[in-house]
């Protein structure tokens, strides 16, 4: 039965994880649009659990030999299904299964391609499966949360080396993001209210200024069309990574803290990334042959970093409503990006390409 599966046949475990993290979002800003009561409570879960980590399984997963693999995100992307029907502990305990599945994965990839990039991955698949034990072991969603950062920061750092390997860069270069991300890796092991969150922000902010620096990102963005899109959505992210850094940094007596230095890394970073990857990436996941790209994404991803903006804005400055409404938008900006996504592919698929392929009699 394995054998016939595909990534797109995980699709749906993907999206009901966005959809459900999404809507526990907004329920959280006072905004019931969809009345998913336990999504509330398990909104980081659904979202780096259930969204997140069952995209990333998936994307490692498919360069393996055996389909059995496939099993990661799956039972990653079920483990949503749990969180929704209030079976929280199922939900972690598979979210456990898939973090060490993921980790057994980059562990057999940096065997075969011992490179720092594999290992970054390698790293960052270890951090979700430390961030979701902690979950469990103490019952505290906020006990995982920077080990979740660390999940998609090493994860995305690995993901930016491999797709510029090839690229002319100082071997110094690569010797202080390593140092870099053992910074960031130790600011991780000390305790958060200690110096943990200090060591983190600076770790923060000197990977964010690397990457601005060094990443391929500054090339393409001076380039037109995807390319442009692509390069200046990847520094518009790393902006963010820095923003986020110093609110670590600073921030610490602010009210909204830990809402700031949260939705700062995950949206303004994290979602930064997948707009900006998706090009890329998505053709080559869900083994579709039209990139998800069109000039119209421009709107959708302006609009996207004008509502995370304002939904930020408003929480340094406790405007509590338009905290409220910024937010509950910001989370329709990132469905409509996906559906509009989906609608450029459909578009190319089954308009654009029969009319292209038609020769003047």
């Amino acid at each position: 039965m394995m054998r016939y599966l595909k990534p797109i046949h995980i699709l749906p475990l993907v999206l009901i994880g966005l959809l459900a993290g999404i809507s526990g979002g907004w329920i959280r800003l006072g905004s019931v649009v969809i009345p998913l009561t336990e999504a509330a409570a398990q909104h980081g879960l659904l979202m780096v659990g259930g969204f997140l980590g069952t995209l990333i399984s998936l994307e490692r997963g498919m360069v393996m030999k055996q389909k059995a693999w496939f099993l990661v995100p799956i039972v990653s992307g079920l483990s949503s299904l749990f969180f929704i029907a209030g079976e929280t502990q199922i939900g972690i305990v598979l979210l456990m299964a898939a973090s060490f599945g993921l980790s057994a994965i980059m562990h057999l990839q940096s065997v075969r391609h011992p490179h720092f990039h594999s290992y970054l991955i390698y790293l960052g698949a270890v951090c979700w499966f430390i961030g979701n034990f902690m979950v469990w072991n103490l019952g505290l969603i906020a006990a995982g949360t920077t080990w979740w950062i660390g999940f998609l920061l090493f994860t995305i750092l690995g993901e930016r080396l491999e797709l510029s390997q090839f690229l002319p860069v100082p071997a110094w270069s690569k010797k202080l993001l390593g140092a870099l991300a053992g910074l960031f890796f130790i600011g991780l092991i000390f305790p958060f209210h200690g110096w943990g969150n200090e060591i983190l922000g600076l770790a923060g902010v000197l990977l964010a200024a690397w990457l601005l620096y060094f990443d391929m990102a500054k090339v393409a963005a001076k380039k037109g069309n995807q390319f442009r899109y692509i390069g200046i959505g990847l520094r518009i992210g790393y902006v963010w990574l820095m923003l986020h850094g110093l609110i670590l940094l600073f921030l610490e007596g602010q009210v909204l803290f830990y809402d700031l230095l949260l939705h700062t890394f995950f949206l303004g970073f994290t979602f930064s990334m997948i707009w900006a990857h998706a090009p890329i990436i998505f053709p080559l996941i869900f083994g579709i042959r039209e990139t998800p790209y069109h000039p119209i994404l421009w709107w959708g991803w302006g609009i996207f970093q004008l509502t995370l903006a304002g939904r930020i804005a408003s929480s340094a400055f406790e405007l509590m409503e338009w905290r409220k409404f910024f937010g509950v938008a910001n989370g329709w900006v990132i469905l409509g990006m996906f559906a509009l996504m989906a609608g450029i592919v459909i578009w190319k698929i089954y308009f654009l390409r029969p009319l292209t392929s038609q020769k003047p009699s």
